[in-house]
């Protein structure tokens, strides 16, 4: 089977891009930030804050997280609710920032992972994928861009959804998120020492598309 692993940055455009490139390619997307968004909104939904005081696996035993395919677009499934549009606001990304760093919270999304690449040729994007989850993949890809960037998009995206925030609000959360991901203790976001590096800080959509791709072709072409 073959896997391509894509990690990167929050707002750098890996679940757009990456679900874009597996339909193309044919291969099966696994956005596994959906995974820890909706693991995340759990734990929102028992009262905790990003500190998670509370037994962590305790919650977890009550917790089902499933990924289905409608109409062939990933949905993610939380204790049976479709839980897809409601794992996107700023406070989603701070929940899922924050249980992601949680070594009981990894351990409990590995296997799922790793079982939908060993049965699947996939594209799976994250911020560990190439280093922890899939080290071996195919193919690996640390796609970034600047934070101003970053958060630009992120914030075009919100206010297209109607969701009332500010610019200034989006850039600080995604400094912040940064912060989290490449400082936490458990799997910290990092590029891989064999990821090919794409920065799209400049790229318009179809630019970043085609350069993705590019990159997975002649990975595939030196296997």
């Amino acid at each position: 089977m073959i896997s391509v692993a894509i990690d990167g940055p929050s707002g750098a455009g890996k679940s757009t891009l990456s679900r874009k490139a597996a339909e193309k390619l044919g291969y099966i997307y696994v956005d596994t930030g959906a995974l820890y968004r909706t693991v995340g909104l759990k734990f929102s939904r028992i009262g905790a804050d990003t500190e998670l005081n509370c037994d962590i696996n305790e919650v977890l035993e009550t917790t089902q997280v499933d990924l289905r395919y409608v109409d062939g677009a990933q949905r993610v499934f939380l204790d049976g609710e479709d839980v897809s549009d409601l794992i996107r606001s700023p406070e989603a990304s701070m929940m899922a920032s924050a249980v992601s760093a949680k070594p009981e919270v990894r351990e409990f999304l590995l296997e799922m992972q790793r079982k939908l690449a060993r049965e699947n040729n996939v594209l799976m994007d994250g911020r560990d994928i190439g280093t922890v989850v899939l080290p071996n993949a195919t193919v690996k890809i640390y796609l970034t861009a600047s934070a101003e960037a970053r958060a630009k998009r992120r914030y075009e995206e919100l206010c297209e959804k109607g969701v009332a925030v500010t610019y200034e609000d989006v850039y600080n959360d995604m400094i912040q998120r940064d912060y989290n991901d490449m400082n936490r203790k458990t799997a910290p976001l990092k590029q891989a020492p064999d990821a090919v590096l794409a920065d799209t800080s400049v790229n318009t959509f179809e630019q970043s598309l085609e350069l993705i791709l590019k990159i997975i072709k002649e990975g595939l072409e030196t296997k």
